[in-house]
């Protein structure tokens, strides 16, 4: 029954995006802001018991913040609002419904080596149209939170994520994973509520930044 309600309210929530893209006058860019796990699926776990879910949905949660106090507010959605597991396929079907123009799924990372450190992007292994500029993307991304934060670079990748695969032919796409939990020190870096407003606000101003250009 749970599982029911869950899909009659992303139902909901897709014929009221529906209703809203059909009253609106103006071809605003739209963003969707993929905010990993939820529910049932912590995602990674940090050593003092933090949960990806939790910190991806704070830095979601302060994009929307931040993003209201924009002279000209950007046109965000998240796919959840609140601590609920919603498909893979659901996620991307939102793009789909919103004619996204950017999708960004935020993660954070874990490693069986504690060690391991750093931001990683990735975009989708597979060529559309919008490839080369999810690339170029996640490369300016990357380098904006490394110069704004100090934070560790290791790179953008390519892989075959099912939300990626699903938003190559859509728009530029692209996955974040914003450091280790299994690392003591960026465990507890990234559970600061300031450094979650600063990295929020990085990827705010980079997604400003680049949609006018």
């Amino acid at each position: 029954m749970k599982k029911v309600l869950k899909n009659v309210s992303f139902v909901i929530l897709l014929l009221k995006m529906c209703i809203i893209l059909g009253q609106e006058p103006t071809a605003q860019k739209r963003i969707v802001i993929d905010v990993g796990h939820g529910g049932k699926d912590s995602g990674a776990i940090s050593i003092n018991g933090i949960q990806e879910k939790d910190v991806v949905f704070s830095i979601a949660n302060d994009i929307l913040r931040l993003n209201n106090d924009l002279d000209k507010p950007l046109d965000i959605y998240l796919t959840r609002y609140n601590d609920t597991l919603i498909s893979l396929s659901d996620r991307t079907k939102l793009a789909k419904a919103l004619n996204a123009n950017l999708f960004v799924s935020l993660h954070c990372n874990h490693s069986d080596n504690p060690d391991a450190r750093g931001i990683e992007l990735y975009v989708a292994n597979a060529i559309s149209k919008y490839s080369d500029h999810s690339t170029w993307f996640a490369f300016q991304l990357q380098d904006d939170l490394n110069k704004k934060l100090s934070l560790e670079s290791r790179g953008v990748k390519f892989a075959n994520f099912q939300v990626l695969r699903e938003t190559v032919g859509l728009c530029p796409s692209l996955l974040m994973e914003l450091g280790f939990l299994s690392n003591k020190d960026e465990s507890f870096y990234i559970s600061d509520s300031n450094n979650i407003e600063r990295i929020a606000l990085s990827i705010l101003l980079s997604i400003q930044k680049l949609l006018k250009l």
